[in-house]
């Protein structure tokens, strides 16, 4: 069964969306993200993806209060990203209660440190993010495209020892008009053993079931979820399946 993983979207310690990762696409939804955590926890999800889009533009650790706000009052196993640019960003992190991080742009700029972190901590705890546009990675919140195509940029780093992957297509984040399928099948074709996490234009329940029988072992959404085309109730009875 694919692991449904909501994502909680973190500016000025409120949950949010974008639209395409556009920071002037911005639109608050909750002002506690922690009674979010415990709602989506009450219901059954047991990991969650929280980002701190303050941090990913500041380019360091911005919103880790919340995050172990999170980690506190919940049970929840928490992957975080954004702005985890160096080995301070990642201890923060960790310190402040996420399991996993996820490093996207540094992945790009700073290999070898990324690397090192995989060595360090082990492919169970250090999460590669692969945000793309056009099939070439994106890095900096998505503020900036780079002529890295994917699958190279993938292909490195399994032999590097990663696991997991989020693979986010930034022409679906937000938009709910359906995740990218094509693409991580062709992903899973390459890398059949990948911890792929498919993420981005997740509309309904039903693209989460076409993921599923594409064989994708996991799915971030968080538009559909707070804008009621996911309910609680549905995602409580998919993992009760």
């Amino acid at each position: 069964m694919i692991q449904l993983i909501p994502a909680i979207d973190i500016i000025d310690g409120k949950c949010v969306r974008l639209s395409q990762g556009d920071y002037e696409q911005k639109k608050v939804y909750s002002e506690d993200p922690v009674e979010v955590a415990l709602q989506l926890e009450a219901h059954g999800i047991s990991r969650l993806h929280v980002v701190d889009l303050d941090g990913a533009r500041s380019h360091h650790i911005v919103n880790y209060h919340t995050l172990n706000a999170i980690a506190t009052r919940t049970s929840l196993t928490i992957d975080f990203g954004g702005g985890v640019k160096s080995d301070e960003d990642l201890q923060i992190a960790f310190d402040n209660g996420a399991q996993l991080v996820t490093g996207g742009s540094i992945a790009v700029t700073n290999p070898q440190r990324f690397v090192s972190w995989i060595e360090r901590y082990g492919a169970e705890r250090i999460i590669l993010g692969a945000d793309v546009k056009e099939r070439r990675i994106a890095v900096n919140g998505w503020k900036e495209e780079t002529a890295e195509p994917l699958m190279p940029f993938l292909q490195r780093y399994v032999e590097q020892g990663i696991r997991q992957v989020i693979c986010t297509d930034i022409s679906c984040d937000g938009m709910l008009q359906g995740p990218s399928v094509a693409l991580y099948r062709e992903i899973l074709q390459l890398h059949p053993d990948l911890l792929l996490v498919a993420s981005g234009g997740v509309s309904c329940m039903e693209d989460i079931r076409t993921l599923h029988e594409a064989g994708v072992p996991a799915v971030i959404f968080g538009k559909a979820l707070y804008e009621g085309h996911i309910t609680l109730k549905e995602i409580e009875q998919f993992i009760s399946q």
